[in-house]
């Protein structure tokens, strides 16, 4: 378990990292919004084959792919309401609030990814 919680933070920072500049890239054409959800799916599936790979260490099914976004969904809901609330709300800047807002969501996104990546 402490092994892959190790490769789940390490998965967790590469994925952040391609979300991240995804996210800056599209933020130059379109609305933060857009940009953010975007950004989220497509690393999201970077994220299924690492974790696959090297957290869990199991083959990538096509059942568990198609599962795997189950994984993301509470992940997506806190951190595009995160999004919103500090850009919009807080008015706190829209470069950064992404990262603030993806922190309460990783220990639930471990919690489920575990599950579904281990069926």
């Amino acid at each position: 378990m402490r092994r892959q919680i190790f490769a789940f933070a390490v998965v967790g920072v590469v994925n952040t990292a391609t979300y991240y500049g995804l996210y800056l890239l599209f933020l130059l054409r379109l609305p933060y919004l857009i940009a953010h959800i975007l950004a989220f799916f497509l690393s999201m599936t970077g994220s299924f084959f690492l974790n696959a790979r090297f957290t869990y260490r199991t083959r990538p099914t096509w059942r568990k792919f198609l599962l795997f976004p189950l994984t993301n969904a509470t992940n997506f809901l806190i951190t595009t309401v995160g999004v919103y609330v500090i850009v919009d709300v807080l008015h706190a800047g829209n470069q950064f609030a992404p990262l603030l807002a993806s922190a309460a969501a990783i220990p639930v996104t471990f919690a489920v990814s575990r599950v579904i990546m281990l069926l």
